[in-house]
């Protein structure tokens, strides 16, 4: 059987403080672009990163309220660990540690072949991959076309 560790209002902090980098960047743009409107957000994220996908959506969701971004959708895709081990060569997958009390897996940064220190490759990326927006429909009003 694997623990999971308690939950903690501190294990989040991570994940909140991205979230309002992110919707701070955003909200620039959004700025900047009066004319449109963000639907959806597509984030890659390593994961080496040690970003919680479920915890960064919360936040993310918790910040965006009664902003023009209520209601944008945060998608995030996962990019794996590959390691490379400078020894034998060995490209792939790294090794994680078995039966590890933590929530997620934890990689040993030992080479799965011959057992010495690997250097990661890719894994802990966290960038924003594509926004997805509308262009605002102009307002009509009755006033008249100022010359």
């Amino acid at each position: 059987m694997k623990l999971r560790r308690p939950w903690s209002p501190f294990k989040s902090m991570h994940e909140f403080s991205i979230a309002a980098s992110l919707v701070e960047k955003l909200s620039e743009f959004e700025r900047a672009n009066p004319d449109k409107k963000i639907h959806e957000i597509r984030l890659a994220i390593g994961e080496l990163s040690h970003i919680e996908h479920e915890q960064l959506r919360f936040c993310y969701d918790s910040i965006t309220k009664e902003t023009p971004l209520e209601g944008s959708v945060l998608k995030i895709d996962k990019i794996e660990a590959l390691v490379e081990c400078p020894h034998c060569s060995y490209h792939g997958r790294p090794k994680y540690w078995d039966d590890i009390l933590a929530g997620a897996p934890v990689v040993t940064f030992l080479c799965p072949a011959c057992g010495k220190t690997v250097e990661e490759t890719q894994g802990k990326e966290c960038e924003i991959k594509s926004i997805k927006f509308s262009q605002n429909e102009p307002v009509m009003t009755d006033d008249p076309i100022p010359k």
